[in-house]
């Protein structure tokens, strides 16, 4: 069993460094299902579940420690990226943002509790999103 899971882990790890646009672009899709599923529970739309608040956030705290290190210098175009040169321009201040965002869902994932926990703890993770998206991602026409 485990030589499946470190073949799988090493075969990720390959086609993250072969595609490091469609795997960042698959991560972010993750985090943006995620994210839809916690603005269901924040608004009302859909019954809180401590599990799934769990998992959303462990969601959060994946992409924040792998994103960083999908942005190789080969990686600026192609792959229908909507990745500004800005960040390789302020690659130090585009990580800490991903440590950040990972840092909130990791403190998150202890602290949440219930619903009104959760509201707090999320609203202030996806605000992570847009501090990042505005400098970073080109806006889609």
């Amino acid at each position: 069993m485990l030589a499946v899971v470190a073949i799988a882990i090493g075969v990720t790890a390959v086609v993250a460094q072969s595609d490091p646009i469609a795997t960042r672009k698959q991560i972010m899709k993750n985090v943006g299902a995620a994210a839809k599923t916690g603005g269901g529970m924040a608004k009302g739309e859909a019954p809180y579940d401590q599990a799934k608040a769990l998992e959303i956030f462990a969601t959060f705290a994946d992409a924040g420690a792998k994103m960083p290190g999908l942005f190789p210098e080969d990686s600026k175009t192609g792959g229908d990226t909507a990745a500004l040169p800005a960040i390789w321009q302020n690659m130090a201040d585009f990580k800490g943002k991903f440590d950040k965002f990972a840092a909130d869902a990791k403190a998150a994932q202890a602290s949440v509790k219930d619903l009104d926990s959760f509201k707090s703890a999320f609203g202030g993770i996806t605000k992570n999103c847009g501090a990042c998206h505005e400098t970073y991602r080109a806006k889609k026409s």
